[in-house]
């Protein structure tokens, strides 16, 4: 059986920079990867207008400095493309590909606590040994698909848009249906729109979205940008969201400016675009006048834009914003201006099923040609759950995890030794830009192994109390907010069963704060042996 110092779940960036980091401590180390290929997320997601919501100059590494210099980012906000394209880079650049078994998903990853190693099992039955397991399994990785009857019925074209076809899907003269609302539906739509005969947009539950307001990466700035690097990205590590340390901030309260110049700096920061609307003011996430008066700004763009006022109410959210997260769109609600696209309300129309040539409602049957399911992920526990994952005394993590992911840092769970998490549940993850926030949680395990290589350490565990005072420290945070009080896939709503938890952090800079005080207090909570 084939034996490595550590094994890695993912060769998405968080998988790719843990590879390159153990590799620099001169660990044996293998990544597994389900794929044919390096990208995670941007691998899988191929839909059209697939695009990162937070602008490439820093959702991109920075723990090379040569890296950050040669390459070029050609627009703003980067499209799906151009990202595989850079990941690609990076494995190339730094030779990781030798150390990937791609198109190979595990299965199962037991402890052995005799021998303190992990037996790490794939779908094809293969077997390997490893002192330590990483899961660079990513936050929204596993697709949520719906369990709407007659789906095998369907006769046209079914699609997900994170497992879209890496072949171009061409929509043109088609009845598109798209199911969802999300994210990928308003990134998506507008393009769809362009080639359908006919695009019906099933909506159950609208969604808040600012213009991205991209464009072409100006040459001037990105040399700019680039020779102040090393201040752009200190800034990002004290900013709440950790991005946008380069556009204008408002610590202050909503309510305390005058109609005027509030509506003013809504204005400023809508024509920023996209998340960067949420820093027009500190306490939008946290009072809830001031949620209402970010959220109803929102609203009043919305029918501005969209023509006819019965659509336009139904595209407005009522939910508190940020309660879901914000999308960032090209000409979303204008879409719906055009004659060939249509919204379906399905809370007050609901899907009865999927039939032979279209889609089903309470109130009939819309034909289609190709259905695109645009309904989210299984976040943040998804992945890992479908693993299994066996720490001591043969606990199952998804047993563990049955009323919730209870995690120390979102890095270790207790009774699971040696075994960490990129970015799990209980650290800040997708409440910032997702990159620096992989690039502290690698850089935090593979010091951790250094440290315990030096001290001739082989077993780490979080400590149960540790772990304990961990969760009640994140659900406080949340409950100090107004996020909780939708329902969204922060808390796993989406997903019919699944427990109902928070399952994030909000303030990047505090949780890395804690993290470098538990460093220096000998890594405090860690049971080591």
């Amino acid at each position: 059986m084939q034996s490595y110092d550590a094994v890695i779940i993912g060769a998405g960036f968080g998988g790719l920079y843990m590879l390159h980091r153990l590799r620099s401590l001169g660990m044996d180390v293998r990544v597994f990867e389900a794929g044919t290929d390096v990208g995670g997320t941007w691998y899988w997601n191929r839909y059209p207008g697939a695009r990162c919501d937070v602008e490439s100059m820093e959702y991109s590494y920075q723990f090379d400095d040569e890296l950050q210099q040669e390459w070029e980012w050609t627009e703003r906000y980067a499209a799906q493309p151009e990202i595989l394209a850079y990941i690609r880079y990076v494995a190339d650049r730094f030779q990781l590909r030798d150390d990937i078994q791609f198109q190979t998903r595990v299965a199962s990853a037991v402890f052995d606590e005799e021998s303190g190693t992990w037996s790490v099992g794939t779908v094809d039955g293969e077997q390997y040994l490893a002192n330590f397991v990483i899961a660079a399994t990513g936050c929204l990785s596993v697709p949520n698909d719906p369990d709407i009857p007659g789906k095998a019925d369907f006769k046209g074209e079914l699609y997900h848009t994170g497992r879209w076809p890496h072949e171009s899907v061409d929509f043109s003269g088609k009845r598109v249906g798209v199911v969802g609302t999300g994210s990928s539906a308003i990134q998506s739509v507008p393009i769809i729109a362009e080639q359908a005969s006919d695009l019906y947009v099933f909506q159950r539950t609208p969604a808040y979205s600012v213009p991205a307001q991209n464009e072409p990466l100006d040459p001037e700035l990105r040399q700019r940008l680039k020779a102040r690097y090393a201040d752009l990205r200190e800034q990002n590590k004290r900013e709440q969201l950790g991005f946008g340390a380069r556009h204008p901030d408002n610590d202050g309260c909503v309510m305390e400016m005058k109609p005027e110049d509030r509506r003013e700096q809504f204005e400023r920061h809508w024509k920023l675009g996209g998340l960067l609307y949420l820093r027009a003011f500190g306490d939008i996430p946290f009072d809830q006048e001031a949620n209402d008066a970010a959220a109803g700004f929102v609203r009043e763009k919305i029918r501005e834009i969209v023509h006819d006022p019965e659509t336009a109410e139904k595209l407005c959210p009522h939910n508190n914003i940020m309660g879901k997260r914000l999308c960032a769109d090209s000409g979303y609600f204008a879409a719906f201006n055009r004659p060939n696209v249509h919204l379906v309300d399905v809370k007050a129309d609901p899907i009865e099923k999927i039939t032979a040539t279209g889609i089903r409602t309470t109130d009939g049957d819309y034909e289609l040609d190709c259905i695109v399911f645009a309904t989210g992920f299984d976040a943040m526990t998804g992945a890992l759950n479908r693993i299994d994952i066996r720490g001591r005394e043969g606990q199952c993590l998804q047993d563990k995890w049955s009323d919730g992911p209870r995690t120390y840092l979102g890095l270790e769970v207790a009774g699971f030794p040696n075994l960490f998490i990129v970015t799990g549940p209980g650290s800040p993850s997708v409440f910032t830009n997702m990159v620096p926030s992989i690039e502290q949680h690698v850089d935090f395990i593979a010091d951790c192994i250094a440290y315990m290589r030096d001290r001739e350490l082989r077993i780490i565990e979080a400590e149960q109390e540790a772990e304990d005072e961990w969760v009640e420290h994140v659900n406080a945070v949340a409950d100090s907010t107004l996020l909780p009080q939708t329902d969204s896939w922060y808390v796993g709503a989406n997903i019919p069963g699944k427990p109902r938890v928070f399952m994030a952090l909000l303030g990047f800079p505090e949780y890395c704060d804690r993290c470098d005080e538990i460093v220096a207090n000998g890594y405090e909570g860690f049971a080591f042996s």
